[in-house]
């Protein structure tokens, strides 16, 4: 099994960016945690980073026939893309939706997201761990319909 990491903008700044909201580790720190996590399930993973909305649109678009999921922190892009929500959706992949800090305590603009009603879930606010719970809930999501 095949699980794509996919990271919006700013997130290549954790560890430094506002540490109260998105703590001390760095996404290489979480892509460390995340593949000892992945070696555990059995799961190759792989990790893509851009401040580029149609750059995340590509890699949605070209994961179809290479990847079984996809776990994705859209970061801003949560709250205003219409096309990487397109993008989801027209590769019909499972596709879990993650956040570091709990967008629905934060701003008001933060608590609408374009992209979490083309995944098959979201999880928010549980720092760093959003991560292992997204790798978590897409592998079981496939796994079960393998068994069918």
């Amino acid at each position: 099994m095949k699980i794509l990491f996919l990271n919006g903008p700013n997130l290549n700044l954790l560890g430094s960016r506002e540490p109260d909201k998105y703590g001390t580790l760095t996404l290489k720190d979480i892509e460390n945690f995340v593949k000892l996590e992945a070696d555990k399930l059995n799961v190759e993973v792989e990790f893509y980073q851009t401040n580029i909305e149609g750059e995340l649109v590509n890699k949605v678009q070209e994961s179809k026939g290479k990847y079984d999921g996809i776990v994705i922190n859209p970061a801003a892009y949560t709250h205003t893309s219409v096309a990487i929500r397109d993008a989801i959706l027209a590769v019909e992949i499972p596709t879990v939706e993650i956040h570091i800090s709990n967008i629905h305590k934060r701003e008001e603009f933060r608590t609408n997201s374009m992209t979490a009603p083309a995944c098959i879930g979201q999880i928010t606010g549980f720092g760093a761990f959003s991560y292992k719970l997204g790798l978590i809930a897409v592998t079981d999501y496939i796994k079960s319909f393998e068994q069918d």
